[in-house]
């Protein structure tokens, strides 16, 4: 197998993997914010090992960048509270939509935190992409009604959607020169650290099974994906990477059919073609800076 069939096959494998951390917000039967603690606990555990086995190095090379990390920690922290709490709000289909609004979130977000781009304000067509995510949104929500349980869950995927933005361009302007295995493991080790203050299941009162899915999420759905997109990416262009990323929702979808018989109905569907659609023609766009 070339180089490059390789990568895309791990970068697939990847993705699946993303798309499956979904379900655990369904299998395990803790609260988002729990889930999370323990999750990135293992993550970043594993991630640690991973990479004293590769005998890289640790430490990260200035005092500077130590603050960064603390801030990417908390922002991917709070982006998968949000995640999962979407998901289990307004179950694994809906949220992962709701999420997918990042592409057309980020368009919007990075000329603002990066001026040097010389792009101050969104094009006509950004706008118009925009526009047409409200209406997936809209055919989404059941009602609008923040007290309706789904509506909640979309709103709160948009949220996370907004803190993966706002990681992923502070991450490119200001962590890139790490590779992913590396930065992953200080981002997983804060997220951790401030997020075990407020954990609602003690330790000892978490469930074998529980434990089980925990371990499986942390290492197989969170260790292992990072670990092969930063692979895959040696022999593919980040373009490749992003567009492929938006198979995600679908590869969730399917899993969350097959294994929670989680079924949606034809708005939903609409819906999710609209936003997918969407993400997909701006990360094509700004991949070939139109």
């Amino acid at each position: 197998m070339k180089a490059q069939q390789q990568s895309l096959l791990f970068l697939h494998c990847s993705v699946l993997l993303f798309g499956g951390t979904a379900l655990f917000s369904k299998l395990i039967g803790l609260p988002a914010l729990d889930i999370t603690v323990y999750r990135t606990g293992v993550a970043a555990i594993v991630l640690f090992i991973l990479l004293t086995i590769q005998k890289k190095k640790i430490t990260l090379a200035s005092a500077k960048d130590y603050g960064i990390a603390a801030l990417l920690g908390v922002v991917v922290g709070i982006h998968w509270v949000t995640y999962f709490a979407s998901m289990q709000m307004a179950g694994v289909t809906i949220g992962i939509i709701a999420f997918f609004t990042y592409p057309v979130i980020t368009v919007f977000l990075e000329p603002l935190l990066n001026r040097s781009t010389g792009k101050s304000k969104p094009q006509v067509k950004d706008v118009a992409i925009a526009f047409l995510v409200l209406i997936g949104i809209f055919l989404l929500i059941p009602e609008v009604n923040l007290g309706n349980q789904v509506t909640l869950g979309i709103a709160t995927g948009v949220i996370s959607a907004f803190f993966f933005a706002l990681r992923n361009i502070l991450h490119k302007n200001y962590f890139s020169h790490y590779s992913g295995p590396h930065a992953m493991l200080y981002q997983t080790l804060v997220a951790f650290l401030m997020l075990g203050l407020f954990v609602e299941v003690p330790l000892a009162q978490v469930t074998n099974r529980d434990w089980s899915l925990i371990l499986l999420v942390g290492v197989v759905f969170t260790a292992t994906p990072h670990a092969l997109l930063a692979s895959s990416l040696r022999h593919l262009s980040a373009t490749t990477a992003g567009l492929i990323s938006c198979l995600q929702p679908l590869y969730a979808s399917v899993l969350a059919f097959l294994l929670l018989s989680e079924r949606v109905n034809v708005l939903t569907i609409i819906g999710g073609l609209l936003v997918i659609s969407a993400a997909l023609f701006e990360t094509w766009s700004v991949s070939k800076g139109r």
